[in-house]
């Protein structure tokens, strides 16, 4: 809805001097009023639809100073444009908003008025992996999950910002989640330095998702921490999980990873420990493996949403170093367990390697994106996938 809202304001005169009042009088006969400043806003009216930028245009003279706030005293950032004439706000305007525009040209008039947003149709929402103050490994990603279809990839792309306290390159990539929605993750190039500070601004209120989408009603922001440089990677041809912490071996742990040759296989590759979630009842029914087990597992450790896991694994105490034969998982004595439990981290980077696996899985099946080379991994972004430097 757009319209030109006229705007008077009190013309300001300037005195004169002269050599006598003959000459004042004729100076007051010859003046003419000065125009009163008019201004035109691209949103007018009590229902106004969102997510576009709010846009002032003087009708004549320069723009000197423009201020768009809410009904909160909260300011819509902007610039004038190096012609003077118009005044665009750097934000789209947010659904379901109040907003007051004060203008003033270089003349020194002002003039104001006021719009207001209508309610979304539909709210977008997203769940971030990462809460602010937390500590995780140096391949943690962070990934984004939207609660509708994001088809404005790139625009909503243009609103996230990862800032780093050591310029690390990375950047972000579009892939479906496990549960079938739209997810972007931001990876580094390589594995984050430990003791990098991250923070991630999400500056999406009033951006559009696209279509069946709906509209951002919020912004999102967290910050968090990389801890130790802690690797794992098990071998399903020795049977054994080596630990590393700062390129220096740590440990090394018999295991049983899954049984080769079918849905029992573990999966190979460059996963990433997704979760800690201790004793957990884990059932095979709800994994497709039928009536293969059922029963609480203690030190469980996620891998992949479809149900991999790290754990303790007494029952399987005489196929450790010798045998894998899990229903998939990566099982290790109590002992071995609890202390592994112990010492990691949400983010260390989990690789399997050797024969018998059933293959990587998909990316967003946990955080895979690590099997993708770095080029590769730049395609995924919206924005053509240029990196960006935090």
């Amino acid at each position: 809805m757009a319209g030109t809202v006229l705007l008077a304001a009190a013309a300001l005169t300037a005195c004169s001097g002269g050599s006598d009042g003959g000459g004042d009088d004729k100076g007051k006969a010859d003046a003419k009023p000065k125009a009163p400043m008019a201004v035109s806003v691209n949103l007018t009216g009590d229902q106004v639809k969102a997510g576009q930028p709010v846009t002032v245009t003087v009708a004549e003279g320069k723009l000197a100073q423009v201020k768009v706030t809410d009904a909160k005293g909260a300011e819509l950032p902007g610039k004038i444009a190096d012609d003077g004439r118009t005044w665009t706000s750097e934000r789209n305007a947010p659904a379901g908003a109040e907003y007051k525009v004060e203008a003033q040209d270089t003349q020194s008039q002002s003039a104001t008025t006021q719009f207001r947003t209508s309610a979304a149709d539909k709210v977008n929402k997203v769940s971030i992996n990462i809460s602010k103050g937390s500590t995780v490994g140096v391949a943690m990603p962070v990934s984004l999950v939207f609660d509708n279809p994001v088809t404005n990839k790139a625009e909503v792309e243009k609103q996230l910002k990862v800032t780093t306290s050591d310029n690390t390159e990375g950047s972000w990539g579009w892939i479906k989640d496990h549960s079938g929605n739209d997810r972007v993750d931001w990876r580094p190039k390589d594995y984050w330095k430990s003791g990098t500070d991250v923070k991630v601004e999400m500056k999406l209120n009033g951006v559009d998702s696209g279509k069946g989408g709906g509209m951002f009603a919020r912004d999102y922001s967290t910050e968090f921490k990389i801890g130790k440089d802690r690797r794992i990677q098990v071998s399903l041809d020795t049977k054994k999980m080596s630990v590393t912490q700062d390129g220096q071996a740590l440990k090394t742990i018999p295991v049983s990873a899954g049984t080769p040759g079918g849905k029992k296989a573990s999966w190979s590759g460059k996963m990433v420990i997704m979760s800690k979630e201790g004793t957990i009842r884990m059932d095979s029914q709800t994994v497709g493996l039928d009536n293969a087990y059922d029963k609480m597992v203690d030190y469980s450790m996620r891998l992949t949403w479809s149900g991999m896991y790290a754990h303790a694994a007494p029952w399987n105490a005489g196929n450790f170093g010798r045998v894998n034969s899990s229903s998939g998982c990566v099982g290790m004595s109590d002992a071995d367990a609890k202390d592994f439990f112990a010492q990691s981290q949400v983010g260390d980077p989990f690789e399997v390697v050797g024969e018998g696996s059933k293959g990587q899985a998909d990316i967003g099946n946990g955080y895979g994106e690590w099997n993708l080379g770095w080029d590769e991994w730049k395609t995924k972004s919206a924005l053509s996938g240029a990196p960006q430097n935090g």
